[in-house]
């Protein structure tokens, strides 16, 4: 595992626990942000409805629709080591 990913793993891991401290540990334990953002406006949330076109205007210079694609990584499991991918 190279420096570069070693970075994006520390990155994930404190974008998560972020989101635990958050939602004063309501929050799905290895879910980003991101990916709730993404989630809960999917849901018809308000928080959902406010914070996802944040979320996505600050990574908007990086990648567009940044909370759908880190979603979807949630939901393929894409973060998970290949032992734990079935």
């Amino acid at each position: 595992m190279g420096v570069q990913q070693r970075i994006i793993n520390v990155l994930i891991a404190l974008d998560q626990l972020a989101w635990v401290l958050l939602t004063l540990g309501r929050g799905h334990p290895d879910e980003t942000i991101s990916a709730a953002a993404w989630r809960m406006e999917q849901q018809g949330k308000i928080a959902g409805r406010v914070f996802r076109p944040l979320v996505d205007l600050l990574f908007r210079p990086i990648e567009k629709d940044h909370c759908y694609k880190a979603w979807l990584s949630e939901v393929q499991r894409a973060q998970l080591p290949s032992v734990y991918r079935g």
